[in-house]
């Protein structure tokens, strides 16, 4: 070894002695007065099944002892911990579970926060796997924020029970360059005021929301407003909910930026990604908008909820539905023309603005404009929207070749034909559409509400044993008989266009076997730690729940469904349309896919040698690579063009943020 490096070692060595004598890590003890115990008030007595302060405390989970244990009498949201005194950088907890009660301690969660209410607390550690009881298991934490205040929250329904908790670490203020991130995709943490529970769909309750992400890097909080959401999915025990920040932001890489955003649970869905999937077939038809969304793990009030889709909130603005947005006092003229947003809804009863159209009384909710003023009967907006959806039905009932004039069939077709591969019951449950202002159409989309799609309900099971289109035979879904019979006549009069339109996207490469299992696996290999995580959450792998068919007992197993359904289905569509592949189809770019953090570029759909070219901004090229196969490209941050050349010269370029 030359001078040189020794001299680098030497002045690395010293640098770590002098930094080891500067942080000097300890157990954390309660005394009394520097460092206190805190937690829930009340014990259970055992003995008596009664409240108390005197068994089972707090205390006696910091008194060395593994005979002894803490266990509350509320049965979840408990919790005990330490007041530090001041700011410490946490490095460490161990913890043991009350003996022959071991499971009681999986999925607890470790927070850390620097108000008294731990409303600004975030996750530190989560416990994985049942610990050994009459020991001490130990986890390191990997966390750059100080806190004066840290806990251990119980799973849920469990009164806590654990036997001995202790937190390492040292005197410190910190910094944010380094959170905890429990596994590799974001987490969203949020805490209601006084951790009040989320029990109503129409109250919301105020509270801190922090979005961690890019492996603890970036974290993102702001004041919000959470209450449930969802229909059928709100009664399930995983709970979906309707978030409403204090700031309009980009939040997770979404496009657009907005307060609203929804918390989609997933609950009857065991592979956690049909949304999503149904969302990739969205863009492969290049809907003009579809609602962005990403995995994420949820925790409420210190409690780990489970593996969650965060989503866009479908509403007017842009990079959402990017049309005009009306406000009150847009009563006539062009402005009166649009934007609207109008929901076919089977649940329209139960939300204040809907309609029922005059001739075949389909139940429509107006989404968009809402303001109150709206639910007034003469109001001219609300008369011009509903105005503009009789008309269509009654275009569509008499069969007039004037349907192209007032219905957008592009967007009609795409929507059709998302819904058809993907299999989905619901389709025409529940149909967005929107008009723009000086434009008589009424467009259709976007696509939504997928999780009993993929062959996962039991009323169209087998989806590939009927012997017409899904949304034609009687199993699927409707408000009404009335919106059955317009949907019929409407793909009745456009089925040599939507036959074109699926071949188009046949040849272009947008939709191939290869393509789709290969997003499947990218979504599956995303999220492996944390479905582990969410089935112990929700043990629902052996049970139907919600239209579920079967239960396989595996997560592998549910999602083989997804991949074998798809197959099939695009063959039974070839058949059904007769499509017949063109000899001198384009190899164009079908999608762009970016997530792991907005890293990676997946690009698929390749059937030919072709050129793949990745440009910034300023329209420096940083990649530029030939190949005949799907590849997976590094991404930088920011706007980036992606062009695909062919061997005949012909190219296509696509913007991806």
């Amino acid at each position: 070894m030359d001078n040189r490096n020794t001299l680098i070692l030497t002045a690395l060595f010293a640098l770590l002695c002098c930094t080891s004598l500067a942080v000097e890590v300890k157990k954390l003890t309660p005394d009394g007065q520097n460092i206190m115990i805190i937690g829930t008030r009340y014990s259970v007595d055992y003995n008596t099944s009664n409240r108390s302060e005197t068994v089972n405390t707090k205390a006696d989970a910091f008194d060395g002892d593994f005979a002894t244990f803490f266990a509350s009498y509320d049965r979840s949201y408990t919790w005990l911990g330490l007041d530090l005194g001041e700011k410490h950088i946490i490095t460490k907890v161990a913890y043991s579970p009350r003996q022959e009660l071991q499971s009681r301690l999986q999925l607890g969660v470790f927070e850390g926060a620097n108000e008294p209410d731990f409303g600004d607390a975030v996750p530190i550690a989560l416990i994985e796997n049942i610990p050994e009881a009459n020991i001490m298991t130990e986890q390191t934490v990997s966390n750059s924020r100080g806190f004066r205040y840290v806990r251990y929250i119980g799973p849920n329904d469990v009164r806590c029970n654990i036997a001995e908790v202790a937190f390492y670490g040292y005197a410190g203020a910190g910094d944010d360059s380094k959170l905890t991130q429990i596994t590799n995709i974001p987490d969203v943490v949020i805490h209601t005021v006084n951790a009040e529970e989320v029990t109503s769909k129409v109250t919301y309750l105020k509270g801190i929301v922090s979005f961690i992400s890019e492996g603890g890097t970036k974290c993102y909080t702001d004041s919000l407003e959470i209450r449930g959401r969802g229909n059928a999915s709100w009664s399930f025990p995983k709970k979906p909910y309707r978030l409403k920040l204090y700031n309009s932001a980009q939040i997770l890489g979404h496009p657009a930026k907005g307060k609203s955003w929804t918390l989609i649970s997933n609950y009857g869905d065991k592979t956690l990604i049909r949304n999503l999937l149904a969302f990739d077939l969205s863009r492969r038809f290049e809907m003009p908008y579809t609602p962005a969304g990403r995995l994420v793990n949820v925790f409420l009030n210190g409690e780990y909820k489970g593996c969650y889709q965060f989503c866009d909130h479908i509403d007017i603005r842009k990079n959402r539905v990017d049309i005009d947005e009306m406000g009150k006092n847009d009563t006539s003229g062009e402005k009166l023309t649009g934007g609207y947003l109008i929901e076919i809804d089977a649940y329209a009863t139960s939300e204040e603005l809907y309609f029922y159209s005059a001739r075949s009384s389909i139940p429509v909710t107006i989404k968009s404009p809402d303001y109150d003023g709206m639910l007034d009967q003469s109001n001219p907006a609300r008369k011009y929207i509903i105005d503009c959806f009789n008309t269509l039905d009654n275009i569509v009932a008499s069969g007039t070749s004037t349907l192209r004039l007032y219905l957008d069939i592009q967007t009609f077709m795409r929507h059709f034909l998302v819904g058809e591969l993907a299999g989905n019951t619901d389709t025409y449950w529940s149909t967005y559409m929107y008009k723009p202002r000086n434009n008589d159409k009424l467009y259709v989309g976007p696509v939504w509400d997928f999780d009993i799609a993929f062959e996962n309900d039991n009323r169209t099971y087998p989806i590939n044993g009927k012997n017409d289109w899904l949304c034609l035979t009687p199993y699927s879904s409707y408000p009404n008989d009335g919106t059955r019979n317009m949907m019929k006549r409407i793909i009745d009069n456009l089925k040599p266009d939507i036959k074109q339109t699926w071949a188009s996207y046949r040849d272009a490469g947008h939709i191939t076997e290869q393509a789709l299992l290969q997003v499947i696996d990218d979504y599956v290999n995303e999220i492996d730690a944390s479905q582990k995580l969410n089935f112990l959450r929700w043990k629902v792998l052996d049970s139907n729940v919600h239209q579920n068919y079967q239960a396989l007992g595996a997560y592998g197993a549910e999602v083989q469904v997804v991949k074998d359904y798809l197959t099939a289905r695009i063959k039974w569509i070839d058949n059904f349309t007769g499509y017949v592949p063109a000899h001198n189809a384009t190899v164009v770019l079908p999608a762009i896919f970016a997530w792991s953090d907005g890293l990676i570029i997946h690009v698929d759909g390749i059937n030919e040698t072709v050129l793949i070219e990745v440009f910034d901004l300023m329209g420096k090229c940083h990649h530029r690579v030939t190949t005949s196969q799907n590849i997976t490209l590094p991404a930088q941050r920011g706007p980036e063009f992606i062009k695909i050349t062919d061997v005949s010269g012909n190219s296509r370029v696509v913007k991806l943020l």
